[in-house]
């Protein structure tokens, strides 16, 4: 069994990248959609080598009877049975792969705002509601100089956070690069009911001025409801940063 413990890890490793990537759009709870060519290149190369290593340690048997191997075998015992740790993860992946990042993430990170201060952004789109993403909304809504959201009937689709005395948010994760880097984006919606934490939501509604542009009064941004729907979490469930 030592003989192909590598090899072992090797297919699993590669298998369960291969089936995030390949059979299904569960990566994109991981990373963002441009780095799958490079995930299945990946997958693709450790099966790859697994199979080699399968090839290679079937080839090189015979003489593994003798004192030596015996010595190696009762004085490293406890190294190939550490190293059967690591295939743990890529079964994690393989057969129960981890839900995307949700409250509890979104939770644990303090206001963050890009500091691109105040200025002016461009026109809306015509035609209301107009579909913005949660970044898109908190930009304009904290940033904008020209009050583009003035007026504005706005879509808003997000899962759902709960803050102090009964507030709560559609919330929406950025990432630039994958879900390690993830920020966290909220708006706080008056006029409807909280839903459970972490339940996906689209919101419509318009926007409610708070405090000065880019002051800590504006943040996070308000929208009053007018209609408040549960849908189901989308394939790909984080905004771009």
């Amino acid at each position: 069994m030592r003989r192909y413990g590598p090899a072992a890890l090797l297919l699993l490793t590669g298998g369960a990248v291969l089936r995030i990537t390949l059979f299904g759009e569960l990566y994109l709870r991981y990373v963002q959609a441009g780095l799958r060519p490079y995930l299945i290149v990946s997958g693709a190369a450790l099966v790859l080598l697994g199979l080699v290593t399968v090839v290679v340690s079937g080839g090189g048997g015979g003489g593994g009877d003798g004192p030596e191997e015996e010595g190696n075998g009762s004085g490293h015992g406890h190294g190939p049975r550490v190293a059967w740790l690591l295939a743990l993860p890529a079964l994690a992946l393989l057969l129960f792969p981890p839900p995307a990042l949700g409250a509890y993430s979104a939770d644990r990170e303090a206001a963050q705002r890009a500091a691109q201060g105040v200025g002016t952004f461009p026109a809306l789109p015509a035609g209301d509601p107009v579909e913005l993403t949660v970044g898109e909304f908190s930009s304009r809504a904290i940033f904008d100089s020209g009050r583009s959201l003035t007026g504005r009937t706005v879509r808003l689709t997000g899962f759902v956070t709960h803050g102090d005395d009964g507030t709560w948010y559609v919330t929406r994760l950025a990432v630039a690069c994958c879900a390690a880097d993830a920020t966290t984006g909220k708006v706080e919606v008056r006029g409807a009911d909280a839903l459970p934490a972490d339940t996906w939501v689209t919101v419509t509604g318009t926007w409610r001025p708070e405090g000065a542009l880019g002051s800590d009064a504006a943040w996070p941004p308000v929208v009053d409801a007018g209609t408040l729907t549960r849908v189901k979490q989308p394939a790909d469930p984080y905004e771009k940063a």
